[in-house]
């Protein structure tokens, strides 16, 4: 005597249903009723949606390659920094130029802003706050593979922030600053890197806002801890160079409850413009540090008067370009990552049709 068969309903509203068999006899829109045997766990859902479109459940080939490619570039950027703050004559003079005038070249206004993030306890109350931010956000929306990653980055920026206990920083010329706290700068990676963490896993609304103000916070910490000596600008330029890689590092390993549902992925325009003008504005930035140091490069070996000036501006914009770009990527790829537009059609409901 055979078994009957499992009760079904049909939804007439539903487009597809993405695990009902193309040649069953119900169609491909038959849902199996909770509780029956045909009622499927999370792991064989999971299954069937990677079996019929993969960007429900990672993202694109592309966007992880272009995560690598990102990070190892930033890793790159973090090397050619270090080398030229601390390996080369010209780099040692302007870094001690910074560390000795900036304190007294600041605009009057930024000095009381930048004065509260000289002390420790203040970055590092703040820095905490945005990470347990960071882990109850993913623990409400139940993201647990981003919770996993948020661990791993933190991990990964942890332990680079060791490096300056292992770096060298040979003596060529004689300096004022001292050479016990070198690069990077563990402040600003403990900034930048609960900025970043937060950013990861706040819903798609409040990426863009989040994003900004990882990076203000991120760029005063970097500012404070030169005007409080603590470190070079180099060192601060090499810490959000280090962050940003083990951002996109840990961003090509998204997938699952790491990335945003399927019904609900949608393109920000808040995230394109404030991405973009973040990126934007942190290469010009850049590109005009990188300029100016050129221009001041002659008078380096000479400790001149006339380019003091000129290493204070291009210390903070090259502070202020790093941070921008390092947030404004980060913004960029997990937009990317975290809400592929799938082949399915899975973003918001169907068209409906006219009525009479």
């Amino acid at each position: 005597m055979s078994t009957p068969e499992s009760p079904v309903v049909v939804d007439p509203a539903a487009p597809v249903n993405m695990l009902a068999s193309n040649t069953g006899e119900h169609g491909p829109s038959a849902v199996p009723l909770p509780g029956s045997s045909a009622e499927l766990d999370d792991v064989t859902v999971e299954q069937g949606l990677a079996r019929l479109d993969p960007l429900t459940v990672r993202p694109r080939i592309s966007s992880r390659v272009l995560c690598v490619v990102f990070a190892l570039m930033m890793a790159a950027m973090a090397a050619g920094v270090w080398w030229l703050g601390v390996c080369t004559e010209d780099g040692q003079a302007y870094d001690d130029m910074v560390w000795s005038h900036l304190v007294e070249r600041l605009p009057d206004w930024l000095n009381p802003v930048v004065g509260v993030f000289t002390v420790s306890l203040v970055v590092q109350v703040i820095s905490a706050v945005l990470a347990v931010g960071a882990v109850i956000v993913a623990i409400v929306r139940k993201r647990w593979w981003l919770l996993g990653q948020s661990a791993v980055f933190a991990v990964l920026c942890l332990a680079s922030s060791l490096l300056k206990e292992h770096l060298p920083r040979p003596f060529i010329i004689h300096v004022e600053a001292p050479e016990a706290n070198s690069a990077p700068s563990g402040h600003t990676i403990l900034a930048a890197a609960a900025g970043i963490a937060l950013l990861c896993v706040v819903p798609r609304a409040w990426r863009a806002l989040t994003g900004v103000i990882g990076a203000v916070f991120a760029l005063l910490v970097g500012a404070s801890v030169v005007v409080g000596k603590w470190h070079r600008p180099t060192d601060v330029v090499m810490a959000l160079c280090i962050a940003g890689a083990m951002a996109m590092l840990t961003l090509a390993f998204t997938r699952t409850s790491g990335m945003d549902e399927p019904g609900k992925r949608a393109s920000s325009p808040a995230v394109q413009i404030v991405g973009t003008v973040m990126i934007t504005g942190g290469v010009l930035l850049l590109a005009y540090t990188a300029y100016v140091i050129w221009q001041i490069v002659p008078g380096l070996e000479l400790s001149a008067e006339w380019c003091i000036e000129g290493a204070c501006v291009s210390a903070m914009t090259g502070v202020s370009g790093m941070a921008l770009l390092v947030f404004g990527m980060t913004l960029a790829m997990r937009q990317i990552t975290a809400s592929p537009l799938t082949r399915l059609g899975l973003v918001g409901a169907p068209p409906a049709p006219p009525r009479r």
